[in-house]
């Protein structure tokens, strides 16, 4: 299966510390990878190489067969890699709607001019109301930003990784922070994603039960090392994986 994405050898080191420590991965195209491992396993900092934010010590990364190893974060996006944070990061006084629109028009490279008539950006507010359809914050349109719930604002923030239109996208940890109401309604709304079958997710969690229904495949880190790639089932058999994870949760 063509891979869209794949590492060789990458490694991270600061000062004594190696984050992550020659990890050799292929992503297949279109397919659910979920990264696990418990805290302080590597993941945030795997995810930090894949989008640019860091730079390896030794290592490679490709993007459809390029080397991008030393491509920024923005030349990156630009090629097809979204990534969300942990952190979630919208524009507070404007609508759900328009954080949306602006992302598409980011894209486009068009900006906004008030002598322009106003059908003319009638196309990415369409747009932009199809992508809030898929993460359920249709009916929040518009609303402001400031106002929305915590998982509103994370559900904000994928409409607009999705209105930059990647064939990649980095999920980490989307319902980090949440209240466990609130979990389900991310969990649809990464679900409604897949099912559109036209983007390859990498998701990282820590909470290997919230994924296994989700993932085609899992990715599991332990101490910044590959201990395992899988299906989930190979993963649950693995005795391996196992002691190593509930021994890194108890930790």
């Amino acid at each position: 299966m063509e891979s869209i994405i794949e590492t060789k050898d990458l490694t991270i080191s600061f000062g004594g510390h190696i984050a992550v420590n020659q990890v050799s991965v292929s992503i297949p195209r279109n397919l659910f990878t979920s990264v696990i491992g418990p805290n302080g396993a590597g993941k945030t900092t795997f995810f930090n190489l894949l989008s640019g934010q860091l730079n390896p010590t030794v290592g490679k990364v490709f993007f459809k067969g390029e080397n991008i190893t030393k491509k920024s974060t923005v030349e990156r996006t630009r090629l097809g890699i979204g990534r969300s944070f942990q952190i979630t990061n919208v524009f507070p006084n404007i609508t759900v709607l328009e954080n949306v629109r602006l992302a598409i028009q980011s894209r486009e490279k068009v900006r906004f001019q008030m002598i322009r008539h106003f059908t003319y950006y009638k196309k990415f507010t369409e747009e932009a109301l199809n992508i809030l359809n898929t993460v359920l914050l249709s009916k929040r349109a518009n609303a402001l930003a400031a106002n929305l719930s915590h998982g509103e604002k994370r559900k904000l923030e994928i409409a607009m990784l999705l209105a930059l239109d990647p064939e990649l996208l980095l999920l980490d940890e989307p319902t980090a922070g949440m209240s466990l109401e609130e979990v389900p309604a991310i969990l649809e709304v990464i679900e409604n994603i897949k099912k559109e079958g036209n983007r390859t997710i990498i998701l990282i969690e820590h909470k290997m039960d919230m994924v296994l229904g989700l993932s085609d495949q899992i990715i599991v880190l332990y101490n910044g090392e590959l201990l395992a790639q899988g299906n989930p089932e190979e993963i649950m058999d693995n005795e391996t994986v196992q002691t190593a994870y509930i021994g890194g949760e108890s930790k």
